[in-house]
């Protein structure tokens, strides 16, 4: 296996399925399966930008909207956080 390519054990976490929680957006309860690398991605994410996780997904969903052919906000999370680890 090349050097540049990482395990799940060598990041420290495992494979597991989605896990659901609940968000607010607008008000609005809704619920997000991520699977718990996404979800601490996505917490970690919210603490460098200094928001709650809830602000931050509303964030992104209301990014994704704009486009032509937006992703279901569950994919559209999962993009916003590989492209934040893209550009580092």
């Amino acid at each position: 296996r090349p050097a540049h390519v990482l395990t799940m054990a060598s990041l420290s976490v495992g494979y597991a399925p989605p896990v659901k929680r609940s968000v607010l957006i607008a008000g609005h309860p809704t619920s997000i399966s991520l699977e718990p690398i996404f979800w601490r991605a996505l917490e970690i994410a919210a603490g460098d930008l200094a928001r709650p996780v809830n602000a931050l997904v509303a964030e992104i969903d209301a990014a994704r909207l704009e486009v032509e052919s937006p992703p279901n906000l569950t994919s559209a999370i999962r993009q916003w956080l590989f492209a934040r680890a893209l550009v580092g």
